[in-house]
């Protein structure tokens, strides 16, 4: 099965889609890449700072869910990061020429829309896992209904 352009499974567009592509996906987990570049966002020129890993597991999340969307032949819906937990990096930051793989695993799936995943970023070239966290979402069924309640 050939897998989808990334960038047709997040709500993320323009510069904000910052993983650039779709390595594996499943029903309950998913593996992204993202090459980091002097013009990478985020970027100073030499490095972007390992704290970004967060966005980078969020956005690998909610390709996660895209990719579900997907292959129920729903669309690709906005969701929500509630928080992060137990973020840890063995790097400050990923280096200008660095090749990253963002892995997110489902660990818990709600009726509701709420989901946490336990995410990982691993150095492409040498394996090495770079940083961990917890990452809970809510996806509302209706977005726009979401949004305005009190």
């Amino acid at each position: 099965m050939t897998l989808p352009a990334i960038a047709s499974l997040v709500p993320q567009q323009g510069a904000m889609a910052l993983l650039d592509r779709l390595l594996a996906a499943d029903a309950q987990a998913l593996c992204a890449e993202v090459a980091i570049r002097a013009d990478s966002l985020f970027c100073d020129g030499r490095e972007v700072g390992a704290w970004i890993g967060v966005e980078y597991m969020a956005q690998a999340v909610a390709a996660h869910a895209g990719y579900a969307a997907r292959l129920r032949g729903d669309a690709v819906k906005v969701g929500f990061l509630l928080g992060t937990r137990r973020f840890e990096s063995s790097v400050p930051a990923f280096s200008v020429g660095s090749v990253l793989r963002v892995h997110a695993q489902c660990t818990l799936q709600g009726a509701n829309g709420l989901a946490a995943f336990d995410c990982r970023i691993d150095d492409a070239a040498s394996g090495a896992q770079l940083a961990t966290a917890s990452i809970t979402v809510f996806k509302p069924d209706n977005v726009d209904e979401f949004l305005q309640q009190e």
